[in-house]
């Protein structure tokens, strides 16, 4: 990887002048970019400028579906007066792309993991602070109604147990079975709970456990992985995964608290208390909010309090690897701080 300057480069003169409306560029067209792509070329005061993709065919059928230019490199985007790029790629893809947009002035959205390992993130998050630019990851269950409302429940009631969990089937892209390529089911999933469990329960300590190896032919991410965690609260919790079902199953984080209860996936959050239960439903789209937040944040207008920049990404991704390393070891690890 090309070394970052710590000084953040002059904005670039043909910049877009994001007052009556911004630029964006997206890089990676694939899943997770072409939603992002569908989001963004919705919004009245955001333009799609570009879309690159390593796979020219799939940059250019995306690009066609949404009526945005195909860029022929990376170079060749980011040439192109851009207030912001969004960087959707694969796990494995991060580390010279952020580094790229850095040296470039330009703020970014990035999607979660930050990467397939630790070392790239850390270098990616050392970078972005040395820069000063604005970030945005993609941990868009933060931006859902219903985590200030289980948030608002759990107040004043001491946390005393968390049990976060990611039970489904195994992703089709081929770089999702191999450990060194997506970071396995904790690192590349399960981050979303673990994300909210941090906003929950608050941080975790350290972590044992273990896993159940793979037992399909071309895939080292293990079939099922379970950990216990201690919090710096003093309270403990655990962590399964499994990716040997047929359907995904249960993405869910449960905390148990002094006289409270809560249960919150993606689509749902159940509250019991003495008082009774109580079913909620979020009336935000998460996957929206994610988006409008980043680009409210380029416009020049604060930052919403559900939007993750890449430092505090940086300590989901820390526990998703302290889980990871603790069940692929069998061995007691510490969550770096």
């Amino acid at each position: 990887m090309a070394p970052v300057t710590p000084e953040r480069a002059d904005p670039r003169p043909e910049r877009h002048d994001a007052g009556m409306g911004i630029r964006v560029g997206l890089v990676g067209a694939g899943g997770v970019g072409a939603r992002h792509a569908r989001v963004l070329s919705g919004f009245e005061d955001v333009e799609l400028a570009g879309i690159w993709d390593a796979d020219a065919g799939v940059a250019a059928a995306l690009a066609g579906a949404v009526g945005a230019p195909v860029a022929a490199g990376l170079d060749s985007l980011l040439d192109r007066g851009l207030d912001a790029v969004w960087l959707c790629v694969p796990p494995f893809a991060h580390g010279d792309l952020e580094l790229a947009v850095i040296r470039a002035g330009l703020p970014f959205l990035v999607e979660k993991p930050l990467a397939a390992d630790l070392a790239v993130a850390e270098r990616v998050a050392a970078a972005v602070a040395a820069a000063g630019l604005p970030t945005a990851t993609g941990y868009h269950w933060r931006h859902l109604d219903t985590v200030d409302r289980a948030r608002d429940a759990l107040a004043g009631a001491p946390v005393r147990l968390v049990d976060a969990r990611w039970w489904g089937t195994t992703p089709p892209p081929t770089w999702w079975s191999r450990s060194d390529r997506s970071g396995g089911q904790v690192v590349e999933q399960a981050t979303h709970v673990l994300d909210l469990l941090r906003v929950l329960a608050g941080e975790v300590a350290e972590v044992v456990g273990g896993a159940a190896p793979s037992t399909r032919e071309g895939r080292d991410v293990p079939d099922a992985t379970a950990a216990v965690l201690r919090l710096d609260s003093g309270a403990v919790g655990t962590v399964s995964t499994s990716c040997v079902l047929p359907a995904p199953t249960a993405a869910a984080l449960e905390v148990v608290a002094d006289g409270t209860w809560v249960h919150l996936t993606e689509t749902a959050l159940r509250i019991r208390t003495a008082a009774g239960d109580e079913d909620v439903s979020p009336a935000v789209d998460g996957r929206t909010a994610v988006d409008r937040a980043f680009v409210d944040v380029v416009s020049g207008r604060p930052a919403p309090p559900g939007l993750v920049d890449v430092a505090e990404a940086l300590a989901t991704h820390r526990l998703a690897w302290a889980v990871t390393e603790a069940t692929r070891t069998a061995t007691t690890v510490r969550v770096p701080r």
